[in-house]
């Protein structure tokens, strides 16, 4: 299946390898130093679970800014298709930069790439991260840690709500490196 076609079966698509071991371990680290953040959250303070993230400052550190720049013109088209069949607007330009601006312009200007850090136990409530009116309809999580070695249990849970039907979960572990479009 291809991406596009895996995010409207199931509402997420797995994306292969998009960091090296080493990379994510190099991302993970950053947890402990927090001049590379803006703020912290802790989950079970605000009731969104149980966990920390951190959101990080920008300018982002090289491998999220990489990997940024290469995945929107990816994700691109299949946010436009998702508009044109739902016959709303696409406002998304071309190029990621494009579209920090407009965010910037309509005063959406905090950064929103976190790192997230889950404990034994931990987890994380059902919801939808927005910030604004103007939303970019895909996000992508990598998996920084080894699914299987460095834990278990703790697969990424995404709940579909469909109209006049039950609500139908997907439970998808997150491999070491790799991306997860939803």
């Amino acid at each position: 299946m291809t991406i596009s076609a895996d995010l409207d079966d199931v509402a997420c698509a797995p994306i292969g390898r998009l960091l090296e071991d080493a990379d994510c371990r190099e991302l993970a680290a950053l947890f402990e130093h927090d001049e590379h953040f803006r703020s912290t959250v802790d989950m079970a303070r605000h009731r969104f679970g149980s966990g920390r993230y951190k959101y990080f400052r920008r300018p982002y550190p090289t491998l999220i800014e990489e990997l940024r720049q290469q995945l929107y013109p990816q994700l691109l088209p299949i946010a436009r298709d998702w508009a044109a069949r739902l016959r709303r607007p696409a406002p998304w330009p071309n190029t990621l930069d494009e579209w920090t601006a407009m965010c910037h312009e309509a005063g959406q200007r905090r950064s929103t790439a976190i790192l997230l850090r889950y404990e034994s136990g931990d987890w994380n409530a059902l919801h939808r991260d927005l910030y604004g009116e103007l939303v970019f309809p895909l996000q992508v999580v990598i998996g920084l840690s080894g699914y299987g070695t460095d834990y278990t249990g703790g697969e990424f849970m995404l709940v579909e709500q469909r109209p006049r039907a039950q609500s139908r979960g997907t439970a998808v572990p997150l491999v070491q490196g790799h991306g997860l479009d939803d």
